[in-house]
């Protein structure tokens, strides 16, 4: 046990501070560092999570955006230096299922 202990302790110290609530259903603003050679950036990408799991610093999430025609799937790591921050831009009203696979085969996404 000590050794899951240490492993607790270590994770502990990576762990981001605010982290906002938000749930599977929900329209999220993520916004992620690029490096680009010696330049930063930073890039949206809006769309709906339809997954969430894990717990600590192996926490994830997967957003699920339409462009043009097609469906596009990011995962992201919650804890992750390049996630600066996770805004939701409009909370989801009652959703039944903590996997929203569906979606991918929806004409339009939320």
């Amino acid at each position: 046990m000590k050794a899951q202990e240490a492993l607790q302790y270590i994770e502990k110290q990576h762990l981001k501070k605010e982290i906002p609530s938000f749930q599977v259903g929900d329209q999220v603003k993520v916004y992620q560092k690029v490096i680009e050679g010696k330049k930063t950036r930073t890039q949206i990408f809006e769309g709906v999570v339809i997954r969430r799991r894990g717990n600590g610093t192996r926490e994830t999430f997967s957003v699920l955006r339409q462009v043009r025609a097609d469906m596009v799937e990011k995962n992201f790591h919650l804890h992750s230096q390049t996630v600066e921050k996770v805004t939701v831009s409009k909370p989801a009203k009652k959703v039944r299922q903590s996997r929203l696979y569906h979606l991918w085969k929806r004409k339009e996404v939320v």
